[in-house]
């Protein structure tokens, strides 16, 4: 395994660790399949975006079922705040009300008739009194940008819009960390930047974001830390760093990253300082040109 744990830009990925597993193994049918990881280690650390990448069947979504209680696993402890997860009913609650799972397909999480009646769903089973929850519904909907469609039907709804209830219905819940799998796909690029701009608000509230993607150039641009999975921790540290390393990525069947092979080709051609960083988007780069 490739360790590049150390901080990135600024203070970036080094606060305490809020959530992590030890010595994790899983396997949905060990005895034909073998598991599907096993002796897995990760830390999730408070007010990070950590990126989970890697192939399709390396574990990406099994681990994040793992982290957040959706799953048990087979050996290993999973620890919140330090304190290690009970596996009984109350323990698995505890863990659920502070780490929430967002689905890749949002109509595996749509139940309810409205979208008001879905975002109050998880407070009304917390046993909250109705002020706290039309509280925590209506400031969950503004922050999702769904409040104008509070009384909508659901299944009324675009696709993009049901990603954004369903978004909403884990926000009310008030979560220390919010796990989404796959939170970008099927969006449009206008979609995924406004999607995006959302989390970073949570975040700047408090939230930290465990998120599993295929997208290689989005993580680069976004998240602080990134790891790579295979059935395995093949690295794991700073997204520029781990995201700049093609021996990694290839490991990983991974593309390399668009930012830094751009910036090797702006510094071949004398436009870019050897110790800048690389650029991450095209605008960016339009900034370096001057085109």
């Amino acid at each position: 395994m490739t360790s590049l744990d150390t901080a990135g830009d600024g203070m970036a990925g080094t606060g305490p660790v809020i959530l992590s597993g030890h010595s994790l193994r899983f396997g949905y049918d060990a005895a034909r399949s073998g598991p599907v990881f096993e002796a897995l280690d990760v830390e999730v650390r408070q007010g990070e975006v950590l990126a989970v990448l890697g192939p399709n069947g390396g574990g990406k979504t099994t681990l994040l079922r793992v982290l957040s209680g959706s799953l048990t696993p087979q050996r290993g402890t999973v620890r919140l705040s330090g304190a290690e997860v009970r596996w009984n009913r109350r323990g698995v609650n505890a863990l659920r009300r502070s780490v929430q799972l967002v689905f890749q397909d949002p109509d595996d999480q749509l139940f309810s008739a409205s979208v008001r009646q879905d975002v109050s769903f998880g407070p009304l089973n917390q046993g909250l009194k109705p002020d706290a929850v039309r509280d925590r519904v209506a400031w969950a909907l503004e922050a999702l940008g769904v409040t104008a469609l509070a009384e909508q039907p659901t299944h009324l709804l675009s696709y993009g819009q049901r990603k954004r209830v369903v978004l909403a219905g884990a926000v009310a819940m008030r979560p220390s960390v919010l796990v989404l799998d796959e939170p970008t796909a099927g969006l449009d690029p206008a979609g995924v930047e406004s999607l995006l701009e959302t989390l970073d608000g949570l975040r700047a509230a408090g939230t930290t974001l465990l998120v599993s993607t295929h997208d290689v150039d989005l993580a680069y641009r976004w998240a602080d830390r990134a790891l790579l999975l295979d059935g395995e921790v093949l690295g794991i540290g700073p997204v520029r760093e781990v995201l700049a390393d093609p021996p990694l990525l290839e490991a990983a069947r991974l593309r390399p990253a668009w930012g830094p092979a751009v910036g090797r080709a702006l510094r071949g051609a004398g436009l870019l300082a050897p110790d800048a960083p690389d650029p991450s988007t095209p605008e960016e780069v339009a900034g370096i040109t001057g085109a």
